[in-house]
């Protein structure tokens, strides 16, 4: 019993149109048909397949390689592909292997030598990687708009929480307030490095390898450049055993995506304990959550975890690529095959986790007073009190000896340093006034931070507008 991937004839007078099948005295094993074949993912390269062959072809014609009829021909059988194949009446075929094959095969029975004569001055090793460029060029410019969609979920939640006030932590551990606009900031600050290693990504994936054909270049007289300028390439590559065999561009891409979804994950996981009873800062509208199959009360944060857990596997991936690469002599070898599922997975992960990170981001709901009585447990102001006895004139480690002693007493009695008596702290270090309780508030704590990038609301704010004016459409 023969075995066909969904949706693809497994002819067997589709071997006829193998590239190689004259050299060869007996067919594909069905075994090996399955097992090389890359149709069955490949076939999303189909428009960026078109264009490229499309591109090819009008710079064949103005070279005088191939004939104006020739170029009509092509031109028109493709555009009836282009129809099948958005209708979802075209007939993929195991036993033609590729999306390359496919194409070419129902060209050529659409349009006759035409058809043959579109591969003139190419091969399948620079087709291949011409099309997966072009493809995640296309991918990589909507993720840069989803990257951005992210940071203004996340500026717009900030933008009212510049005087919330909530624990930063170090180790986990209560260590001095900040707001929550402040902390959201941080990770618009992430996004938008990761912004920034997208497009420089995009310069080294818009090289155009076509040309280069096998390995060594063609004897036909290409116009590259002209091939380049038609697809919209920044130039072409300019070696051809590097143009067939280079993917240091998805290796790049998928370094970029792991390091993404490292900060959604951060995110997630933030996200995940702040919603816990244990924290309580946040609450999640229903959509985003789950209950128990046997726990009625649960509420889970399914969504954070997924995008949390999800990271795990685009970072796989890009180890996968890695390794795929590392053993390869020059040029293109089969191996490049299994270079598209983990880069497409990347790609469809990626932007999965960003679209729906970002709407979930922008239905939290904020819990102050659960963010200010966690603030006040940790005693966060004592750095503040340590940096009041300096500006009182105490050397720093004499001040920050002074105020552990007055933190041990305070946790001996259960209070907040606020809530030790003002004598009390004098007989700790007499440089200690009345004008101390401001210090030691909250947002007295806050309000002192104006330094550039700190906490201060004022900071804060003008973090946000800066923000905004960057990533206004």
């Amino acid at each position: 019993m023969q075995h066909t991937a969904p949706g693809m004839s497994n002819d067997p007078l589709a071997n006829k149109h193998q590239a190689w099948s004259a050299l060869f005295s007996e067919p594909m094993s069905e075994l090996v048909q399955r097992y090389t074949a890359s149709v069955g993912f490949d076939q999303r390269l189909w428009r960026a397949d078109v264009e490229g062959s499309l591109a090819h072809a009008e710079m064949l014609a103005a070279q005088g390689v191939i004939g104006a009829a020739d170029l009509a021909d092509i031109q028109r059988g493709m555009a009836q592909i282009v129809a099948e194949i958005e209708a979802g009446r075209f007939a993929w075929k195991l036993a033609l292997e590729d999306v390359h094959l496919n194409i070419e095969a129902r060209l050529t029975a659409l349009v006759g030598d035409a058809g043959k004569r579109l591969h003139t001055g190419r091969s399948r090793n620079d087709q291949v990687a011409t099309d997966v460029r072009l493809w995640l060029r296309g991918e990589i410019d909507k993720l840069a708009v989803l990257l951005r969609e992210m940071q203004r979920a996340l500026v717009e939640l900030a933008a009212p929480h510049t005087d919330t006030v909530m624990p930063g932590y170090t180790h986990m551990q209560v260590a001095q307030p900040v707001s929550f606009a402040h902390h959201l900031l941080a990770y618009v600050e992430m996004f938008a490095r990761d912004a920034e290693r997208l497009a420089d990504v995009r310069k080294r994936v818009n090289m155009l390898p076509l040309g280069a054909a096998a390995l060594a270049g063609t004897s036909y007289p290409l116009d590259r450049e002209r091939v380049a300028r038609t697809l919209g390439f920044d130039g072409v590559c300019q070696n051809s055993l590097d143009a067939v065999s280079d993917r240091d561009f998805a290796l790049e891409f998928s370094a970029f995506a792991a390091i993404c979804m490292v900060h959604v994950s951060r995110l997630a996981e933030e996200i995940v304990l702040w919603m816990s009873q244990n924290f309580g800062f946040i609450d999640l509208a229903d959509r985003y959550c789950t209950g128990s199959s046997i726990m009625p009360q649960k509420r889970n944060p399914d969504v954070a975890e997924l995008a949390r857990g999800k990271s795990g596997r685009v970072v796989g991936h890009l180890m996968g690529l890695i390794t795929l690469m590392k053993g390869q002599p020059l040029t293109y070898n089969k191996d490049n095959q299994e270079d598209k599922e983990p880069l497409f997975d990347t790609v469809d992960t990626l932007a999965d986790t960003l679209r729906i990170m970002a709407e979930m981001v922008a239905g939290i709901q904020v819990k102050k007073e659960a963010m200010k009585r966690a603030a006040l447990k940790g005693y966060a102001t004592a750095t503040d009190l340590a940096d009041y006895l300096v500006k009182k004139g105490l050397p720093f480690r004499d001040a920050h000896e002074a105020v552990a002693h007055a933190v041990k007493i305070a946790l001996g009695r259960g209070v907040d340093l606020a809530e030790l008596p003002l004598a009390e702290l004098q007989a700790l270090q007499p440089r200690i006034d009345a004008d101390v309780q401001q210090v030691l508030t909250l947002h007295g704590s806050l309000g002192a931070r104006q330094v550039l990038g700190g906490t201060a609301p004022e900071q804060v704010r003008a973090q946000i507008a800066r923000h905004r004016a960057r990533l206004a459409p």
